[in-house]
């Protein structure tokens, strides 16, 4: 047997090898992030990824045929919704706002309770909720069961017809390619002194020092994976519902702060419309309550030094290599 042949299948063993053992990585991450981590049941491929992007801008995912997964997470929105709260089929709304789909393959818990472990265990969801898509799962594998298109995808991908499990997967594999980083804030810490103006130089020194926001958004996607009371009000449970603990009564998921100027309005329940406010809500302590987080109080902050933190949160996080994705052609 020739010897590139035998290297071939040697490599191709290892490549299973270390499918089976370990978690692996996929593709080139951008600069600042951290290597993703990929289940051992849901290796990537191209093919994966790209059957996953068609049913993330699909309607057809839905009851009316209208609301895809990316209706309420829109790349032209920062993969968030631009509106208060998420708007599902027949106009119907949550009460929550829609967060960010950018680099939750770096997240530990997926929705703002974390009720989702894995972006695998979210993605049905939605689909399910009769305020959001309005489908049971039932209904949506007969549907695009009788899409020849996606179904002889279905069978190169997975090698069946449409399951609900091949549906999860493929759009989980979509997800974790929607990544930011290479911010001009990455540079900067890079060696490159020009990267962020003077203001944002300042702002960013309020971040980590001053301000101290780096207690909750810290790592290299700004977020501890934590979940914490902030001081807003209303009767949203929040973490509770899911931990039963008093404790996280009002607590929320931390969300990454890369490219957070194009995600607005902010906070789980949409509250805030521009980072100002969320600066300001922070500057004052938030609104007291029995379950406010230790990490949240006044903070001694100047009107310049506020200035300085927004502009550090719009110019250093935002990355020229935004995935600003679009729909694909869908199958017929």
């Amino acid at each position: 047997m020739p010897k590139e042949v035998v290297m071939i299948r040697l490599i191709a063993v290892m490549a299973l090898f270390v499918c089976e053992l370990s978690e692996v990585t996929f593709g080139v991450e951008p600069a600042g992030l951290p290597p993703i981590a990929y289940p051992k049941d849901n290796p990537p491929s191209d093919e994966k990824i790209a059957l996953g992007k068609q049913l993330f801008f699909d309607g057809r995912l839905s009851a009316d045929n209208k609301v895809a997964c990316a209706t309420c997470h829109d790349p032209a929105k920062g993969f968030s919704n631009g509106e208060q709260f998420a708007t599902g089929v027949e106009g119907k709304k949550g009460g929550r706002n829609s967060p960010t789909v950018i680099n939750t393959a770096l997240q530990q818990f997926q929705f703002w309770d974390g009720r989702a472990k894995t972006l695998e265990d979210q993605a049905l969801g939605p689909i399910q909720n009769p305020i959001e898509m309005n489908l049971s799962l039932d209904a949506v594998v007969a549907k695009l069961n009788g899409i020849e298109g996606y179904k002889g995808q279905f069978q190169k991908v997975f090698g069946t017809d449409v399951t609900s499990g091949g549906i999860a997967k493929a759009i989980a594999a979509y997800e974790r390619t929607v990544l930011s980083g290479d911010a001009p804030y990455d540079r900067f810490k890079a060696g490159d002194a020009n990267a962020l103006s003077e203001p944002a130089q300042r702002g960013m020194k309020v971040f980590f020092s001053k301000a101290r926001c780096s207690v909750c958004h810290d790592g290299r996607n700004f977020t501890d994976n934590g979940f914490h009371n902030i001081g807003l009000p209303g009767n949203d449970e929040g973490r509770a519902a899911i931990s039963k603990s008093i404790g996280d009564k009002g607590a929320f998921k931390t969300p990454t702060l890369r490219e957070i100027a194009r995600s607005s309005p902010y906070m789980h329940d949409g509250s805030l419309k521009t980072l100002e406010e969320v600066v300001a809500h922070y500057v004052k302590g938030g609104t007291p309550n029995p379950q406010l987080d230790e990490e949240i109080f006044p903070l001694k902050l100047s009107a310049e030094d506020a200035a300085d933190l927004v502009t550090f949160l719009k110019e250093g996080l935002s990355s020229p290599s935004y995935p600003a994705h679009t729909a694909p052609e869908l199958p017929q």
